[in-house]
């Protein structure tokens, strides 16, 4: 443990508490709430009974349901389902799971900050590829980063914390190269709902060994509900499965109850009020910052116009806005992060005051 730090967005978080009507663009959370259909389904379940522990996998109502849905998208006679306690729960099963102590992961940079911390915790070592300026996959440098102790790739897209969205070639490629290479490819689709200027595409369409981890917080607003699943080759699921019996036990019963009812909610109203969200953000601050990424998630990671990104972020602080310097998800301390998960209001604010940073020379 005194090889992890402690989050970066959690000390902005315990700051925001203590903090009169901050303009707040720095969580990662929905601001919408959890549809009513689904807090009802929590509500009934909790009172008819259904509250102790369930089979380690995951009820089978919930397993059924989504795998009938991935079945239907790879048709891969092998692919399982586990339901786990977030997506955290399954990226922490995932990775201890998979990673023996020595043995390197590839991550991409910048990175949701979670990856090498879990890593480090299984006695792994990240290996990281650089994909600035335009946050693009480029697997030749995946290729050149590649050595004998290499054992699992983690992508993410839609991104956190840059909102880039991979295209269907770059995924195609990576997905093909670890193949080639016996390397096990996971693939972090939590953000899939939010695909703002095109299709959704998932390395598992091209390698039946992908390893998908995915969950309801972002797109059902259930941040709080912990629910998650992954899907995969059976090998793999069951040893993770054995992983969870001895640590998580299972994910909450009623919420896996709500969770067969979020499967079937519509969530494209909110993906479009995100969508306009990133189009107002981009037009009010597309003239003074430099952002690339931005086609999904709810996510912007605009290069500080002076300064690191730490220094960028610390006057925006003391002003009263709360982002996150890119250095918590980089090597790199040039660039910070916005979340437009936020009221319209507090968007404008937040527009109005960077644009005045903008300008600004220290």
């Amino acid at each position: 443990m005194s090889h992890i730090d402690a989050s970066g967005i959690r000390k902005v978080f315990d700051l925001a508490a203590k903090m009169k009507d901050p303009i707040d663009l720095s969580i990662g959370q929905p601001d919408f709430d959890v549809p009513e259909p689904v807090k009802e389904a929590a509500i009934a379940a909790i009172r008819s009974g259904p509250n102790g522990y369930t089979v380690t996998q995951g009820i089978p109502e919930l397993r059924d349901k989504i795998g009938a849905d991935v079945a239907a998208r790879f048709g891969h006679a092998d692919r399982q389902v586990i339901i786990t306690s977030g997506t955290s729960g399954g990226l922490v099963l995932a990775i201890l799971a998979l990673v023996n102590p020595g043995e390197e992961v590839i991550v991409f940079d910048p990175y949701f900050v979670m990856y090498k911390h879990l890593v480090t915790l299984a006695g792994g070592v990240t290996v990281f590829v650089d994909t600035y300026p335009d946050f693009r996959i480029d697997v030749e440098k995946v290729k050149a980063a590649i050595t004998p102790r290499t054992k699992l790739i983690i992508v993410n897209s839609p991104a956190n914390p840059t909102g880039a969205v991979a295209s269907a070639a770059e995924l195609r490629s990576l997905a093909e190269l670890a193949r080639q290479r016996d390397i096990v490819l996971m693939s972090d689709e939590v953000y899939r709902a939010f695909c703002h200027d095109g299709e959704f595409h998932t390395p598992a369409a091209w390698n039946h060994d992908v390893l998908v981890v995915d969950g309801f917080s972002k797109a059902y607003s259930m941040t709080g509900w912990r629910l998650g699943f992954m899907h995969g080759p059976a090998r793999v699921i069951q040893e993770i499965a054995k992983l969870q019996q001895f640590t998580f036990v299972c994910a909450p019963h009623p919420v896996q109850r709500a969770g067969v009812v979020a499967w079937d909610v519509d969530v494209s109203g909110e993906a479009a009020a995100y969508r306009r969200r990133r189009d107002r953000m981009i037009e009010g601050l597309g003239d003074c910052y430099k952002i690339a990424g931005a086609a999904g998630a709810f996510y912007l990671f605009p290069e500080a116009p002076w300064g690191t990104g730490t220094e960028f972020v610390a006057e925006a602080i003391r002003q009263g806005l709360l982002i996150i310097p890119g250095s918590v998800f980089s090597r790199r301390d040039t660039h910070f992060r916005i979340s437009y998960a936020a009221a319209d209001r507090t968007i404008e604010r937040g527009i109005d005051l960077l644009r005045r940073l903008a300008h600004r020379t220290t």
